[in-house]
């Protein structure tokens, strides 16, 4: 029990202020789960918990009621809607038997007037609990942060794991048909070998993206034609699954660049699922390749409806998407470590007419003097 006179708030008044408060003080008793006052009432007077707990909860958000603080004996509530002489912005009920003291509005103001220490008490009491408030909100919005991210994340890896999961799953049937060839059946298990090479590929891409930074990338020199080639084989494969195809504007160039064709063929698949996504009914992917004096380019545009104006500025954040039913834009942040692990960069436009244009750029290794 906490009575006015060794209440932390009031300790600090003169006998004459204290005899005042006593004065204005009106003691109500609450039995449990009986409501002392709720959204909306007028802000008509302060409570003080003599002895007992009162619970205070708002209605809104998916749960229905949610419940932001309690106040047990000695604590004040419902003060801010008597300092702003506004309705009440919260619920209070009784959790247990509790006795209050009640203050109406009118005379507690006309004592803050005459009194500056209950003032600066009570203002000192509100911002404490204004602080408490504000620390408890911002862990829970934290928290749902947090758990929101967990989930765009695990969308991602199922979306991405859709395709090569798949592919295994129809080349697998393919090879247990009694009909199927042994050349058949070798080209079906060098698919899934593939496959799972790629699963294994995306697992540790993932890996290190969530990191947040990678080891310095081992870039041997690769024959770029050869690669191409080589990705363009599982690729074309897939676009037909989705009914699109994949077009050489010009041939990829013979050149030794320094790369990891492990990263870099996540690189392709990522801008190919991008493309097949806004393709829907089908398509085409267009490459094209071209070089300066210090760097190869190359170009991939399809001929879906092109980049929304919307996330055109943040289309290499993380988990940025729009108008995609499973993505949720972490493909393209991963296209851009990767690329600028390589030392390069990568731009996307769209043009009237034109569905969306991917570029990326890959230093040329220097010339040796001859």
């Amino acid at each position: 029990m906490v009575t006015l006179e060794n209440n932390k708030l009031f300790s600090q008044l003169s006998p004459v202020h204290l005899s005042n408060l006593r004065r204005i003080a009106q003691e109500q008793t609450f039995s449990p789960g009986r409501e002392i006052f709720k959204e909306g009432d007028p802000g008509d007077g302060i409570y003080v918990v003599r002895e007992g707990l009162v619970e205070i909860s708002f209605i809104g958000g998916q749960t229905g009621r949610y419940v932001f603080t309690e106040a047990g004996a000695g604590e004040l509530l419902g003060e801010m809607a008597v300092i702003e002489d506004q309705p009440r912005s919260a619920n209070a009920i009784a959790r247990k038997e509790s006795v209050l003291y009640f203050m109406p509005r009118a005379e507690i103001l006309r004592l803050m007037e005459q009194c500056p220490e209950l003032a600066m008490a009570l203002l000192k009491e509100t911002s404490h609990r204004l602080r408490t408030f504000n620390r408890q909100y911002l862990r829970e919005v934290l928290q749902a942060e947090r758990l929101a991210v967990v989930g765009r994340f695990a969308r991602s890896i199922v979306h991405d794991l859709k395709n090569p999961l798949n592919i295994i799953g129809l080349t697998a049937e393919m090879a247990a048909m009694g009909q199927v060839t042994a050349e058949a059946r070798d080209t079906a298990l060098q698919t899934i070998r593939q496959q799972v090479d790629r699963i294994n590929d995306l697992v540790a891409e993932i890996l290190d993206f969530t990191q947040g930074g990678s080891p310095e990338l081992m870039l041997p020199p690769i024959d770029y034609a050869r690669f191409v080639e080589q990705v363009l084989e599982e690729l074309r494969a897939e676009a037909a699954l989705k009914s699109a195809t994949v077009e050489l504007e010009n041939p990829p160039p013979s050149i030794a660049l320094p790369l990891n064709p492990k990263r870099l063929r996540r690189l392709f698949f990522n801008l190919f699922a991008n493309a097949t996504d806004a393709m829907p009914r089908g398509g085409r992917i267009i490459l094209r390749f071209h070089s300066t004096p210090r760097e190869l380019i190359t170009g991939l545009e399809d001929t879906g409806p092109g980049i929304a104006p919307e996330i055109a500025g943040q289309l290499f954040e993380a988990f940025a998407t729009y108008g995609k039913v499973n993505g949720t834009g972490l493909g393209l942040s991963i296209c851009k470590k990767i690329i600028e692990d390589h030392r390069g960069w990568i731009a996307a436009r769209t043009e009237p007419g034109r569905g969306a244009i991917f570029e990326f750029g890959l230093p040329l290794p220097p010339t040796t003097p001859a």
